[in-house]
């Protein structure tokens, strides 16, 4: 039961959209260019900032949509579900290259607050190739994903246990987007696959 009334069945962020129209387009279109529009970042590796910065702020739905969608853009097997979550475990020592842990070391600096960068963490990112505009996209990331992240808990919205709930979330926003993504369908099924343990 969420603190407001909120449409039933709908998950996470899904349910506060439906009731506020008016900011629905903007904030979908701000993740759609944060996350797909073209950048030297790849669609998985800004899937993966958001993910890390989820996990940090213990927002599972987030983390569980970001992380499935990050593991679909990079193939979609069992080892690429298992890196992101050695990556939320300890990105340091997962297998990422020394730019993106250097970049998730600042985006996890900027959920804690802002001022916590330093020029260090910055030099770091640079020294080991990235640009400017990786660093202001992964700080604007990090800094929009501690946003919808409270938005989904604040709202203590439902949230599914089902792991084939958010594959399939996964295999949507990879293959889509998130504008023409169908919100139901990954619902229905995951209800296909296991009716016993859907809609929990």
């Amino acid at each position: 039961m969420g603190h407001i009334q909120l449409p039933e069945g709908l998950p996470g962020i899904r349910g506060p959209l439906v009731i506020s129209p008016a900011t629905t387009k903007p904030l979908c279109d701000l993740v759609e260019v944060l996350l797909r529009a073209p950048n030297t970042l790849t669609m998985a590796e800004r899937e993966m900032i958001a993910t890390y910065v989820s996990a940090q702020n213990d927002c599972y739905y987030c983390q569980a949509c970001h992380g499935s969608t990050a593991a679909q853009l990079l193939g979609g097997g069992a080892e690429d579900y298992e890196l992101i979550a050695q990556m939320k475990g300890n990105c340091e020592a997962a297998p990422l290259s020394d730019k993106m842990k250097a970049l998730l070391a600042i985006a996890g600096k900027v959920q804690k607050g802002g001022k916590y960068v330093t020029a260090e963490d910055v030099e770091r990112a640079r020294s080991h190739g990235a640009t400017d505009k990786e660093i202001h996209d992964t700080v604007l990331i990090a800094a929009a994903f501690c946003m919808f992240n409270r938005y989904v808990d604040g709202l203590d919205t439902w949230q599914p246990d089902d792991p084939e709930v958010y594959r399939e979330i996964g295999k949507q926003t990879a293959a889509l987007g998130y504008v023409a993504r169908d919100w139901k369908r990954p619902l229905e099924t995951a209800a296909n696959q296991q009716p016993a343990t859907a809609g929990r």
